[in-house]
């Protein structure tokens, strides 16, 4: 266990500049902050590149069993008082502990689905915020992954991660450009399925599996290009002032919908 005391420990500054996306991309890590989520990426097999914590963290029996388990993945633990690590940090209370892990980014001609899975295709989400819900939403109710398609907000900034819950370490993330993404798309082999205003469809249907279910961006929706592609366009019914939801909360309802079967119920 090595301590960091000053702010111009050379790890410190590596670890600090990835609140900052020009050093998340270039080199390729990302901060995860607090035990839990730390453990959920234990729990998912992702080995961390450093792990920072605060001596009392080491007084708690699991995050003892967390450092353990680091090390014997060649992570470099830290140790470094609250001050410090509360400037690692972007939460209002900041963690005991951080973990530092590298990015991980399925391949696109890896994103093959199989004969009952459901994916999600994100076209130019810009909140990260909306995007961390996604992805942890994707995750609770089984989907096999999401596809990030053209020029979307950064899916390992600390406000997305933070939103998941632990949810990036098990959801496989997919980045295509515009035009790969169109061929993906002409090519899926089930329903490919869009929400949009003009939908004529009732959103509470059967759905023809493999699903690929395409949502927009907050603001415009989905493009021309990518409502044309779509099999099916969908619409969820209201019926006060509001014609949009936002745009996680009309993903879950999709998602939710869409793998009802597959999800069960829950009697009693």
């Amino acid at each position: 266990m090595q301590r960091i005391e000053s702010t111009q420990n050379k790890r410190f500054k590596t670890i600090r500049s990835l609140n900052t996306k020009k050093y998340r991309s270039e080199l390729s890590l990302f901060i995860a902050e607090g035990l839990k989520v730390v453990a959920t990426a234990m729990e998912n097999g992702w080995a961390p590149k450093y792990l920072v914590m605060t001596p009392d963290a080491q007084a708690n029996d699991f995050c003892r069993k967390v450092v353990q388990w680091g090390e014997e993945r060649g992570a470099m633990c830290l140790e470094t008082p609250p001050a410090l690590l509360a400037l690692l940090s972007t939460a209002e209370n900041p963690p005991d502990i951080i973990g530092v892990f590298e990015q991980k980014w399925m391949p696109p001609e890896q994103a093959i689905p199989g004969d009952h899975q459901l994916w999600l295709a994100l076209e130019e989400i810009r909140d990260a915020g909306n995007l961390g819900t996604i992805i942890r939403t994707v995750d609770a109710v089984g989907g096999a992954g999401i596809i990030l398609a053209g020029d979307c907000c950064d899916a390992y900034s600390t406000r997305t991660v933070r939103a998941t819950m632990g949810a990036i370490f098990s959801v496989p993330l997919v980045r295509m450009d515009k035009q790969a993404f169109h061929e993906k798309l002409k090519a899926w082999p089930g329903e490919k399925v869009g929400t949009h205003l003009a939908g004529a469809v009732d959103f509470r249907r059967a759905y023809r599996r493999p699903v690929l279910l395409v949502m927009g961006t907050e603001g415009h929706g989905l493009s021309p290009e990518v409502t044309a592609i779509c099999d099916q366009l969908v619409k969820i019914p209201m019926v006060g002032k509001s014609d949009s939801l936002n745009l996680s909360i009309a993903t879950a309802l999709m998602l939710f919908e869409i793998n009802r079967e597959q999800l069960g119920r829950l009697d009693g």
